[in-house]
């Protein structure tokens, strides 16, 4: 097993080696956000899609395009908002008068890289079809269904501070995003820099392909051999299962402010995120702190909290912390 890690170590510490590509190309468009790149590189490399929290203007959008320019992959903007129909995501038939045929106009969910801009402004009806396109693969339009690029990416995102005019995802629908990235304002020395940027007239730097979706998808193949010991197997179940049943895992006075606990679908992508946070570390093996580091943008949609927790102002991540710290490490 030991020779086997060690040739799957070397494999991975050879094509990680982009995200070293990737980070310096975007440090010339882009200010920090790093935390933000990393993670949507994990659902890149598990074929997960991602939501992200964070009020306006912390270059949300411009992450999103210039990743999709390094992986030379198809990108799509959508804005939702509330007169959004499902056809003006997934497309539509076309009615032709002259030979009175129907044809498939497809819509722009056909990408590789989908940003849904501010999700919660549309209806129920519009998160149906998105999300029914992230699950299935595929797309439905009349009586003919259209299968998705192997390389599917949904990044939505919500503004946490303007709830007015808003439709917001129920519990279930979160549940089918692999990951929830909350990011902040950036640090003083951030921004110094990004005034600095911005008060320049000149043409901003361009981006030009590093990759190619065919690398994304034979990366996927080699994160899949990464090893994972029982042991941490053990560790995600202890996690887990600590947010179902607190008491059984020594947080009994955690029960109180957790209604409903993590799914089964944290336990799966834990697994598949740990694992891609140790190939873009240069690792053939997952340790703990993959876990750890991961664990809050994979659980913090998926615990609901009581209304007890609401009003003591106890909150997911606080209460994800606590599990973090206190919950034993193999």
């Amino acid at each position: 097993m030991t020779i086997d890690i060690e040739t799957v170590t070397a494999e991975v510490q050879q094509e990680a080696a982009f995200l070293g590509r990737i980070m310096a190309a975007l440090e010339t468009v882009i200010v920090g956000q790093r935390f933000l790149v990393e993670r949507i590189l994990v659902a890149l490399l598990t074929n997960g899609h991602v939501l992200i929290e964070g009020v306006p203007g912390l270059a949300k959008t411009k992450v999103v395009k210039g990743l999709t320019k390094l992986v030379d992959a198809r990108f799509q903007r959508i804005q939702f908002t509330p007169d959004l129909l499902p056809a003006d995501l997934i497309g539509t038939l076309i009615y032709n008068p002259r030979d009175g045929l129907f044809t498939t106009r497809k819509g722009p969910i056909f990408a590789n890289v989908v940003l849904a801009d501010e999700i919660n402004r549309a209806p129920a009806k519009v998160h149906s079809a998105l999300l029914e396109a992230m699950e299935e693969r595929q797309v439905t339009i009349g009586d003919s269904s259209y299968p998705l690029d192997d390389l599917f990416l949904v990044l939505a995102t919500q503004n946490p501070i303007e709830q007015e005019g808003t439709y917001l995802l129920p519990e279930a629908q979160m549940d089918r995003f692999m990951l929830k990235i909350v990011i902040t304002y950036p640090s003083r020395d951030e921004e110094r820099e990004i005034m600095r940027r911005a008060g320049r007239t000149g043409k901003p730097a361009e981006l030009t392909p590093l990759i190619h979706p065919d690398d994304i998808i034979r990366m996927r193949a080699l994160v899949d051999t990464i090893y994972l010991d029982p042991k941490i197997e053990k560790y995600i179940i202890d996690l887990v299962f600590a947010t179902r049943q607190p008491a059984d895992y020594g947080f009994a006075e955690l029960a109180r402010f957790i209604t409903y606990g993590a799914s089964p679908r944290a336990s799966i992508n834990l697994v598949l995120a740990s694992r891609a946070m140790a190939f873009l570390r240069g690792r053939g093996y997952v340790v703990p702190q993959d876990v750890k580091d991961i664990a809050p943008e994979v659980l913090r949609h998926r615990i609901i909290p009581s209304y007890e927790a609401d009003a003591e102002g106890i909150t997911v991540d606080w209460l994800i912390n606590r599990l973090l710290a206190e919950t034993e490490v193999p």
